[in-house]
């Protein structure tokens, strides 16, 4: 076993202890994007279907439930990018959770901050510029809760 003097290991701590914040922290890249505000859970798992089955009118009430059960939220953008949202405006908890649920389904117009790590998107939103609604109405298509979505109690 090797064996450090109390000098060489303080003097390595105080190396770490002194390096810069910005080497720490990840540079975020100011950006203004539109998309849909996305339930993450489904989005991400395929749970209850296809990534064009979890989106607009047709997975809205399932996207109030997860927001309000706390699944934080994404935006999913028009070029297909998605991000997950950390934060909305100065509320540290708007994420996730009841706080968002006017939002679920609508297209937006988000100014923030991304910052991106081991291939994901996270975006902190300082400001929703414009809420278009819901404009993705595809529940024609898939109904308002998907039949795939529906557990089959025989099972």
């Amino acid at each position: 076993m090797m064996k450090l003097s109390l000098k060489a290991t303080l003097g390595t701590a105080l190396m770490v202890l002194s390096a810069p914040l910005g080497a720490q922290a990840a540079e975020g890249t100011r950006i203004q994007v539109t998309g849909e505000i996305i339930d993450t859970w489904c989005y991400y798992s395929g749970v209850m279907g296809s990534p064009d089955a979890v989106v607009g009118s047709a997975h809205h009430t399932c996207a109030l439930w997860c927001s309000a059960g706390g699944i934080p939220v994404g935006l999913l953008a028009e070029d297909g990018t998605d991000y997950m949202v950390l934060k909305v405006g100065d509320d540290a908890e708007a994420a996730g959770g009841d706080t968002l649920l006017n939002l679920a389904a609508h297209t937006v117009e988000a100014d923030g901050m991304l910052y991106e790590r081991d291939g994901l998107n996270y975006l902190v939103v300082a400001n929703v510029v414009s809420d278009l609604d819901i404009t993705n109405q595809n529940h024609d298509d898939y109904g308002n809760a998907p039949p795939f979505s529906i557990p089959d109690p025989n099972k």
